[in-house]
């Protein structure tokens, strides 16, 4: 079915762009099998995983895990003869936070230990206390008004939103061929979803009713907050209780819980029964250094003319703070700097210089790429664009966890589709066979295409990155698969190299145009 998938896409193309389908794309298949060969059998992307993951910790935005992932990466590339290996500010982001001690538990009706860990950028407990808890349940901001005058010195549980459930299929899947062949289609026209608008008004409803819950439980003395955002089977989503910005608000002490242990505690008050509570969590602000960073190095270029010209693969380093941020997105690191090894090891002389990037600060807005976009390239917001704009060949991103790679986004550049098809070819047998014409979001490639730079992200397997792994306590190690990663390292490697040795960058969309200023 893979040959039908490859079919498929290749006859979409034709009709899509016939002219430049027809134009033979020069792949060096010697290169290619070294490329292989290096990234099959000798690789090191596992052992660049586990110093990301296990040796570094968890990294988030601003952390003492993010410093040292930082150094780590910046001298490995050094090592492996890369140039210009630099950890390079790219502006003001905010405070950092770091746990340095995290303990909940039930102590009252009896003793269990409870899973969960305290929400970024809270404070911490001042020591170890002991307190009975008090179910908070409220629709809309008048139902808060019962509640004043019985949470002073009380720990505040909240409501689970969506409880789990068995579930009857498997945490992980893989793209099937039917996927695949739909993926490759054009994209039909959809129409505007109905309710849209409701939607949106529910959402804001809701967070202006936890902005009013999180003052209510600051005026009346409360002295933590226990919560959830879902989860299953001991797994649970982790996400920040306050802003990062320096002069953010003060708020309380708060854990992030599995939900199970949530709702062990919400039937206890329910029925009448006591509950007593011990937290002891401290965590730590770092106010010295409010800048963010992202890690670059490069691998030179040696054609006299095109050498000034970039091809640029990246990936964004930071993580949430629950796990090691294994699968997102220490995988999409360790691919992307086993693809420059790769080239190393290979002796490869690319005719244009091949920058990587291991952004900063993604997890809050794609902060790290987005600055060094209008910091290097232009500013979406203006579209006043800077010389090296002209200079970018393109760009290439991996951020869908540890599965292997099927293919490619073609982010709506019709010119590049024929491109991308004669690069998958040498990888077919490897599953890697899908050009699909459509966008895909919510990640650094973005901060590119905003200026009309040519920049793309890969499809990968989901395996089990939305169900298990993503931003929850369960991002480990052990949710890496070694022979996806070696697999995409050699087809990153492959793709950037090509976009070196092209006699032309690769073709651009039209260029955005600046927003207009609201009236």
């Amino acid at each position: 079915m893979q040959k039908l998938v490859y079919l498929a896409v290749a006859y979409g193309l034709s009709t899509a762009a016939p002219a430049l389908a027809q134009q033979a794309e020069k792949v060096d298949q010697a290169m290619i099998a070294k490329i292989k060969d290096e990234g099959l059998n000798r690789s090191q992307v596992m052992k660049t995983a586990f110093y990301l993951t296990d040796v570094s910790g968890p990294r988030l935005a601003g952390s003492e895990g993010l410093k040292r992932a930082h150094e780590w990466t910046q001298k490995q590339m050094a090592q492996w003869g890369l140039v210009n290996s630099k950890i390079d500010p790219w502006g003001t982001f905010g405070r950092g936070w770091d746990i340095e001690k995290s303990y909940v538990a039930m102590t009252a009706p009896y003793y269990h230990n409870m899973i969960g860990a305290p929400k970024a950028w809270t404070p911490g407990t001042n020591g170890a206390i002991k307190k009975q808890i008090v179910l908070v349940k409220a629709t809309t901001e008048a139902d808060l008004d019962k509640y004043k005058g019985q949470l002073r010195d009380k720990i505040v549980l909240t409501e689970v939103a969506s409880e789990p459930k068995t579930t009857f299929a498997a945490d992980a899947k893989r793209y099937t061929d039917e996927e695949l062949l739909k993926m490759a289609a054009p994209a039909e026209a959809r129409p505007a979803r109905q309710g849209n608008d409701d939607a949106m008004a529910a959402y804001r409803a809701r967070l202006a009713l936890r902005t009013k819950m999180a003052e209510l439980f600051m005026q009346e003395g409360a002295a933590a907050v226990l919560s959830t955002r879902g989860g299953s089977h001991g797994t649970f989503f982790t996400s920040n209780g306050a802003p990062y910005a320096a002069d953010a608000k003060p708020v309380l002490p708060e854990i992030e819980m599995a939900p199970e242990d949530q709702l062990r505690l919400i039937r206890l008050v329910e029925a009448g029964i006591p509950v007593e509570v011990e937290m002891d969590t401290k965590t730590k602000f770092q106010t010295q250094d409010l800048r963010g960073y992202n890690v670059i190095a490069e691998i030179p270029g040696t054609d006299k003319k095109l050498k000034n010209e970039v091809v640029m693969l990246g990936a964004h380093i930071d993580s949430w703070h629950a796990a090691t941020g294994a699968t997102d997105n220490a995988a999409g690191c360790a691919v992307m700097m086993e693809a420059v090894r790769i080239l190393k090891a290979v002796d490869a002389k690319p005719r244009r210089t091949i920058r990587i990037a291991l952004w900063g600060e993604e997890e809050q807005g794609l902060h790290g790429s987005r600055n060094y976009v209008k910091n290097n390239f232009g500013d979406p917001a203006t579209m006043k664009l800077l010389p090296a704009h002209e200079k970018l060949a393109g760009y290439f991103n991996l951020d869908n966890g540890s599965g292997k790679i099927r293919g490619i986004y073609a982010q709506g550049n019709e010119g590049v589709q024929p491109i991308f098809t004669e690069w998958l070819k040498p990888f077919a047998d490897m599953g890697a066979t899908t050009v699909t014409p459509r966008n895909t979001g919510g990640t650094d490639h973005l901060a590119f295409d905003a200026v009309g730079l040519p920049g793309f992200q890969f499809i990968q397997d989901g395996l089990d990155y939305n169900t298990r792994t993503h931003h929850t306590n369960q991002d480990t190690y052990e949710r890496l698969q070694a022979d996806d990663l070696k697999q995409a390292s050699v087809i990153v490697a492959s793709f950037v190299y090509n976009a070196a040795m092209r006699d032309q960058k690769l073709p651009r969309k039209a260029l955005p145009q600046a927003p207009q200023p609201k009236s």
